[in-house]
Protein backbone atom coordinates (compact mmCIF):
# COMPACT_ATOMS: atom_id res chain seq x y z
CA UNK A 1 0.00 0.00 0.00
CA UNK A 2 1.05 3.58 -1.46
CA UNK A 3 1.63 5.90 2.05
CA UNK A 4 1.03 9.86 1.20
CA UNK A 5 3.98 11.99 2.47
CA UNK A 6 3.72 13.58 6.01
CA UNK A 7 3.95 16.92 4.46
CA UNK A 8 0.98 15.92 1.91
CA UNK A 9 -1.06 14.98 5.43
CA UNK A 10 -0.56 18.46 6.59
CA UNK A 11 -0.94 20.76 3.62
CA UNK A 12 -4.85 18.94 3.19
CA UNK A 13 -5.11 19.55 6.88
CA UNK A 14 -4.07 23.07 6.82
CA UNK A 15 -6.27 23.44 3.95
CA UNK A 16 -9.46 22.24 5.13
CA UNK A 17 -11.72 24.67 7.15
CA UNK A 18 -15.29 25.26 7.73
CA UNK A 19 -16.67 26.61 5.06
CA UNK A 20 -19.02 29.10 5.19
CA UNK A 21 -19.81 29.80 1.80
CA UNK A 22 -20.33 27.05 -0.41
CA UNK A 23 -20.40 27.53 -4.06
CA UNK A 24 -24.32 26.94 -5.31
CA UNK A 25 -24.34 24.43 -8.38
CA UNK A 26 -20.79 22.93 -8.59
CA UNK A 27 -21.21 19.35 -7.87
CA UNK A 28 -18.92 16.72 -6.58
CA UNK A 29 -17.87 14.30 -9.23
CA UNK A 30 -19.38 10.81 -8.80
CA UNK A 31 -16.61 9.11 -8.02
CA UNK A 32 -15.07 11.33 -5.74
CA UNK A 33 -18.36 11.30 -3.91
CA UNK A 34 -18.86 7.17 -4.44
CA UNK A 35 -14.87 7.31 -2.46
CA UNK A 36 -16.33 9.45 0.46
CA UNK A 37 -19.71 7.26 1.10
CA UNK A 38 -17.10 4.61 1.06
CA UNK A 39 -14.97 6.43 3.71
CA UNK A 40 -18.50 7.02 5.84
CA UNK A 41 -18.91 2.69 5.62
CA UNK A 42 -15.59 2.25 6.66
CA UNK A 43 -15.31 3.94 9.57
CA UNK A 44 -14.31 2.39 12.66
CA UNK A 45 -17.06 1.93 15.88
CA UNK A 46 -16.53 0.04 19.00
CA UNK A 47 -17.17 -3.50 18.99
CA UNK A 48 -17.54 -2.76 14.89
CA UNK A 49 -20.96 -2.43 15.66
CA UNK A 50 -21.88 0.55 13.24
CA UNK A 51 -25.08 2.25 15.48
CA UNK A 52 -25.46 4.98 12.56
CA UNK A 53 -26.88 5.74 9.71
CA UNK A 54 -25.99 8.28 7.28
CA UNK A 55 -28.91 9.98 4.94
CA UNK A 56 -27.29 12.06 2.30
CA UNK A 57 -29.37 14.66 0.72
CA UNK A 58 -28.74 15.91 -2.72
CA UNK A 59 -32.77 17.24 -3.24
CA UNK A 60 -32.03 20.85 -3.01
CA UNK A 61 -35.46 21.48 -2.42
CA UNK A 62 -35.83 19.17 0.27
CA UNK A 63 -32.95 20.82 1.75
CA UNK A 64 -34.29 24.30 1.19
CA UNK A 65 -37.16 23.08 3.89
CA UNK A 66 -34.28 22.75 6.50
CA UNK A 67 -32.83 25.32 6.07
CA UNK A 68 -35.33 27.02 8.11
CA UNK A 69 -34.62 24.40 10.72
CA UNK A 70 -30.90 25.32 11.06
CA UNK A 71 -30.87 28.74 12.43
CA UNK A 72 -30.98 29.95 7.90
CA UNK A 73 -27.48 28.63 7.52
CA UNK A 74 -27.43 28.29 3.90
CA UNK A 75 -24.61 25.57 3.63
CA UNK A 76 -27.24 23.23 4.43
CA UNK A 77 -28.61 24.17 0.60
CA UNK A 78 -25.92 25.36 -1.46
CA UNK A 79 -23.34 22.75 -0.94
CA UNK A 80 -23.37 19.71 -3.34
CA UNK A 81 -23.92 17.20 -0.69
CA UNK A 82 -25.69 17.14 2.39
CA UNK A 83 -25.02 14.74 4.84
CA UNK A 84 -27.22 13.89 8.05
CA UNK A 85 -25.67 11.87 10.56
CA UNK A 86 -28.26 9.33 12.62
CA UNK A 87 -28.05 7.28 15.49
CA UNK A 88 -29.96 3.89 15.34
CA UNK A 89 -32.18 4.49 18.53
CA UNK A 90 -32.46 2.43 21.71
CA UNK A 91 -29.94 -0.41 20.26
CA UNK A 92 -30.50 -3.70 21.78
CA UNK A 93 -30.10 -7.31 20.78
CA UNK A 94 -31.80 -7.87 17.41
CA UNK A 95 -29.10 -4.93 16.38
CA UNK A 96 -26.40 -7.01 17.92
CA UNK A 97 -27.75 -10.26 15.99
CA UNK A 98 -27.75 -8.31 12.99
CA UNK A 99 -24.05 -7.39 13.03
CA UNK A 100 -23.40 -11.45 14.49
CA UNK A 101 -24.71 -12.18 11.16
CA UNK A 102 -23.10 -9.87 9.06
CA UNK A 103 -19.78 -10.93 10.71
CA UNK A 104 -20.94 -14.97 9.55
CA UNK A 105 -21.53 -13.44 5.72
CA UNK A 106 -18.16 -11.84 5.49
CA UNK A 107 -15.82 -13.90 7.30
CA UNK A 108 -17.73 -17.30 6.82
CA UNK A 109 -17.64 -17.58 11.09
CA UNK A 110 -20.10 -19.93 12.23
CA UNK A 111 -22.58 -18.35 14.55
CA UNK A 112 -21.51 -20.75 17.49
CA UNK A 113 -18.18 -19.17 17.19
CA UNK A 114 -19.46 -15.78 17.99
CA UNK A 115 -21.35 -16.53 21.01
CA UNK A 116 -18.49 -15.32 23.76
CA UNK A 117 -18.57 -11.80 21.60
CA UNK A 118 -22.18 -11.89 21.57
CA UNK A 119 -22.38 -11.88 25.39
CA UNK A 120 -19.59 -9.47 25.72
CA UNK A 121 -21.83 -7.22 23.89
CA UNK A 122 -25.31 -7.98 25.45
CA UNK A 123 -23.32 -7.75 28.76
CA UNK A 124 -22.03 -4.28 28.38
CA UNK A 125 -24.64 -2.69 25.50
CA UNK A 126 -27.78 -4.11 26.90
CA UNK A 127 -27.72 -5.22 30.51
CA UNK A 128 -24.77 -3.37 31.93
CA UNK A 129 -24.04 0.16 32.31
CA UNK A 130 -24.55 1.74 28.63
CA UNK A 131 -28.21 0.69 28.09
CA UNK A 132 -28.83 3.74 30.38
CA UNK A 133 -27.14 5.96 28.11
CA UNK A 134 -27.10 3.75 25.13
CA UNK A 135 -28.24 6.62 22.66
CA UNK A 136 -25.70 9.02 24.11
CA UNK A 137 -23.34 5.81 23.41
CA UNK A 138 -24.26 5.61 19.83
CA UNK A 139 -24.07 9.50 19.46
CA UNK A 140 -20.13 9.82 20.70
CA UNK A 141 -19.43 6.44 17.69
CA UNK A 142 -21.29 9.10 14.84
CA UNK A 143 -18.72 11.34 15.62
CA UNK A 144 -15.86 9.34 14.88
CA UNK A 145 -17.50 8.89 11.64
CA UNK A 146 -17.79 13.01 11.10
CA UNK A 147 -14.22 13.16 11.65
CA UNK A 148 -13.59 10.40 9.39
CA UNK A 149 -15.51 11.85 6.83
CA UNK A 150 -14.15 15.36 7.11
CA UNK A 151 -10.82 14.09 6.73
CA UNK A 152 -11.66 11.90 3.94
CA UNK A 153 -13.05 14.85 2.07
CA UNK A 154 -9.99 17.08 2.87
CA UNK A 155 -7.64 14.23 1.30
CA UNK A 156 -9.51 14.39 -1.80
CA UNK A 157 -9.83 18.25 -1.92
CA UNK A 158 -13.25 18.62 -1.10
CA UNK A 159 -15.00 21.15 1.51
CA UNK A 160 -16.52 20.72 4.30
CA UNK A 161 -18.57 21.93 7.09
CA UNK A 162 -19.67 20.28 9.99
CA UNK A 163 -22.80 21.45 11.68
CA UNK A 164 -24.67 21.32 15.02
CA UNK A 165 -26.55 24.25 14.60
CA UNK A 166 -29.74 22.61 13.76
CA UNK A 167 -33.37 21.60 15.09
CA UNK A 168 -32.65 17.27 15.32
CA UNK A 169 -36.25 17.09 16.35
CA UNK A 170 -37.28 19.44 13.12
CA UNK A 171 -34.86 17.78 11.07
CA UNK A 172 -36.30 13.82 11.72
CA UNK A 173 -39.49 15.19 11.38
CA UNK A 174 -39.05 16.54 7.42
CA UNK A 175 -36.70 13.55 6.66
CA UNK A 176 -39.53 11.07 8.46
CA UNK A 177 -36.51 9.55 10.74
CA UNK A 178 -38.61 8.55 13.99
CA UNK A 179 -41.10 5.87 12.25
CA UNK A 180 -37.74 3.98 11.38
CA UNK A 181 -35.95 4.26 14.86
CA UNK A 182 -33.71 6.73 13.23
CA UNK A 183 -32.67 10.11 15.25
CA UNK A 184 -30.58 12.76 13.66
CA UNK A 185 -27.48 14.10 16.14
CA UNK A 186 -24.92 16.18 13.36
CA UNK A 187 -24.64 17.54 9.88
CA UNK A 188 -21.46 17.95 7.64
CA UNK A 189 -21.99 19.95 4.38
CA UNK A 190 -19.91 19.19 1.45
CA UNK A 191 -19.23 20.53 -2.28
CA UNK A 192 -16.49 23.55 -2.44
CA UNK A 193 -15.76 26.71 -1.33
CA UNK A 194 -17.43 29.78 -2.62
CA UNK A 195 -15.31 33.05 -3.98
CA UNK A 196 -16.79 35.06 -1.29
CA UNK A 197 -15.85 32.92 1.44
CA UNK A 198 -14.05 35.24 3.11
CA UNK A 199 -12.79 32.91 6.05
CA UNK A 200 -11.03 31.04 3.30
CA UNK A 201 -7.43 32.47 2.98
CA UNK A 202 -7.34 33.26 6.82
CA UNK A 203 -4.63 31.22 8.73
CA UNK A 204 -5.71 28.45 11.19
CA UNK A 205 -6.33 29.69 15.12
CA UNK A 206 -4.88 26.64 16.69
CA UNK A 207 -2.98 26.90 20.41
CA UNK A 208 0.42 26.02 20.42
CA UNK A 209 1.21 22.11 20.03
CA UNK A 210 3.17 22.04 23.45
CA UNK A 211 -0.03 23.55 25.34
CA UNK A 212 -2.28 20.55 23.78
CA UNK A 213 0.07 17.78 23.75
CA UNK A 214 2.18 15.90 26.03
CA UNK A 215 4.57 13.20 25.67
CA UNK A 216 5.26 10.59 28.41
Amino acid sequence: MTSIAPEQLLNRLQWRYAVRVFEPGRTIPEATWEALEEALVLTPSSYGLQPWHFLILTDRGLRERLVGHAWGQRQVADCSHFVVFCIRQDLGEAEIDRYLRRIGEVRGTPMANLAGFRQMMVGSLVEGPVKAVINEWATRQVYIALGNFMTAAAMVGVDTCPMEGFEPGKFDEVLGLGARGLASVVCCAAGYRGETDRQAGLPKVRYPRSEVLERR
